[in-house]
């Protein structure tokens, strides 16, 4: 039922995006865009888009915020060609990044790691606090460290 209303909600989105005209004349509420990202919510915690960020840009309606760097599940994407629902992944500044992909663009060589902003402990790749924590961004591990975050202590690094 939630992907069926997440691809009809994705349409729509394409539809009003489409002409240019109608994506000025109607904004969406916050609900909307809470909706849309709660529809894909494993994915969006995956890539570290958190649901404040998502529907901040969802309701400024930014151009290609919807096709920047994430891209939601094939169940949620409209068969027409449309752009697919999601959120960009945009640089929050000191080489943090709401998106893995770009995490792992900046540093190859390195491990991208999930930074808790609030309690500066960082999470790998595979653990349950890994792109889920509420004010959190990915970072490859030097810059993490250099920045005085430490590791989860009860996480193992990946060899």
């Amino acid at each position: 039922m939630i992907p069926r209303f997440a691809a009809i909600l994705c349409i729509v989105s394409g539809a009003l995006l489409g002409s240019p005209e109608s994506a000025l004349a109607q904004q969406k509420t916050a609900k909307e865009c809470s909706t849309e990202w709660r529809a894909n919510k494993a994915d969006n915690q995956a890539k570290g888009i958190t649901e404040r960020a998502y529907v901040t840009q969802c309701r400024a309606g930014t151009p290609g915020a919807a096709t920047a760097g994430a891209t939601a599940p094939a169940t949620a994407q409209p068969a027409t060609g449309s752009l697919p629902c999601s959120s960009a992944a945009s640089p929050l500044g000191g080489n943090q990044f709401a998106g893995e992909e770009q995490a792992r663009a900046r540093c190859p060589a390195d491990t991208v790691v999930w930074v808790n902003l609030s309690s500066k402990v960082y999470h790998y790749r595979g653990y349950k606090d890994y792109g889920t924590t509420k004010k959190g961004a990915y970072m490859c591990e030097k810059e993490a460290t250099a920045q005085g975050n430490r590791a989860s202590k009860s996480e193992k690094h990946p060899s």
